[in-house]
């Protein structure tokens, strides 16, 4: 099982939906770079579920870091950060009758039988507690140099958020925001698309628009390990993700070549493209201009309707009526993990090309 990502700056998670904690290892962070624990606290509440539109299961996410950090600095040392489990309910989940959609029938198979299946175990998205905590000290460290990430829900089931507009000021309100949306006016329609899912017993997905503004043109390596390369690979460790497109995406085939590319200029001094088509990057590195990508998030797979599976034991076909505390859409909280995950990307792209006294 494959469960760390990253060539200079590395992370590794652990844990399941119901053991007694999840958490990540950081390794390759220079020493000296500043850990704000209140900020960590606050990218967790980005993604605790709040209210009717979210699971009923309640977690405090009171972490713990166990090594790698002193007197408020990195250490140099791996960073060990733990999130305990408080509120399970494993009665709710049973190995002979896989859930549609989940993992819970390949782990069975890949694990010859002895995964943990309470709650998805190693595959729930519980886990990716872990990952936004890291989130809490990689992004702080993009901030320093001038690099900001920015998630927005473009679209719940059928109706859909604005553009960006002033991508700098867009991201600065994102950061302030619980439920992330550019334009207020649609909040209210996507929650009430997510009620109205929940009544029926049933589960809306979307699609997250991240915007990345302040990376240096030049950052990226070709072919394997391109920006979007990365990005992609982490992006799709995501439980839940199911498409990534950047910049003008597959509408691009929509498009002739004079106006898919993104024509240069010299602006004052700066070289600028007049579109961004491309969003940010070309031959897989950066460009200098923003880094626009799109994350397609399906809907919770858990429903409470009565679903078609096969009883494992007995290799006959059942039904199945889940009994779990499950969000009716999880893609309100999955912004903050997108932000976390690119951060990681980022960073560890960073580090590659200037080194770890690049952050200094």
């Amino acid at each position: 099982m494959k469960n760390t990502f990253g060539n200079s700056i590395t992370l590794t998670i652990y844990g399941e939906s119901h053991g007694a904690s999840v958490g990540a290892v950081i390794d390759g962070l220079p020493a000296g770079i500043p850990v704000d624990t209140n900020f960590i606290s606050k990218q967790l509440e980005l993604r605790r579920p709040e209210g009717a539109i979210s699971t009923s299961r309640k977690e405090k996410d009171e972490f713990t870091i166990e090594s790698g950090v002193f007197e408020g600095k990195t250490t140099g040392s791996p960073i060990l950060i733990r999130i305990p489990n408080c509120d399970t309910r494993s009665s709710d989940y049973t190995r002979d009758l896989p859930r549609p959609s989940h993992a819970d029938y390949t782990a069975y198979v890949k694990y010859n039988g002895c995964e943990d299946y309470r709650g998805g175990g190693h595959f729930s998205g519980r886990i990716t507690a872990a990952l936004v905590a890291a989130g809490g000290i990689l992004i702080p460290m993009l901030n320093e140099k001038g690099i900001k990430i920015g998630t927005h829900i473009k679209k719940i089931y059928n109706k859909f958020d604005r553009d960006f507009g002033d991508i700098s000021q867009d991201i600065d309100l994102l950061n302030t925001k619980k439920f992330a949306v550019l334009d207020e006016s649609v909040e209210s329609e996507f929650t009430n698309t997510i009620l109205e899912a929940k009544i029926e017993g049933d589960s809306v997905g979307g699609v997250l628009e991240t915007a990345v503004l302040g990376l240096p043109c030049g950052v990226g390596e070709p072919w394997f390990d391109s920006v979007e390369s990365m990005l992609s690979h982490a992006l799709f460790s995501i439980p839940a993700v199911k498409g990534v497109e950047f910049g003008a995406g597959f509408s691009i085939t929509d498009m002739k070549g004079s106006s898919a590319n993104d024509q240069i200029k010299n602006d004052n001094g700066k070289i600028v493209t007049l579109t961004n088509n491309n969003g940010g990057l070309n031959g897989g590195i950066s460009n200098g201009m923003p880094i626009i990508f799109r994350t397609a998030v399906k809907p919770t797979p858990t429903i409470y309707k009565e679903q078609s599976t096969v009883n494992l034991d007995t290799n006959e076909n059942a039904t199945l009526l889940s009994n779990g505390r499950h969000d009716p859409c999880i893609v309100q909280r999955a912004r903050v993990v997108v932000d976390s995950v690119t951060a990681l990307v980022l960073c560890d792209l960073l580090n590659q090309k200037f080194g770890s006294d690049g952050w200094k």
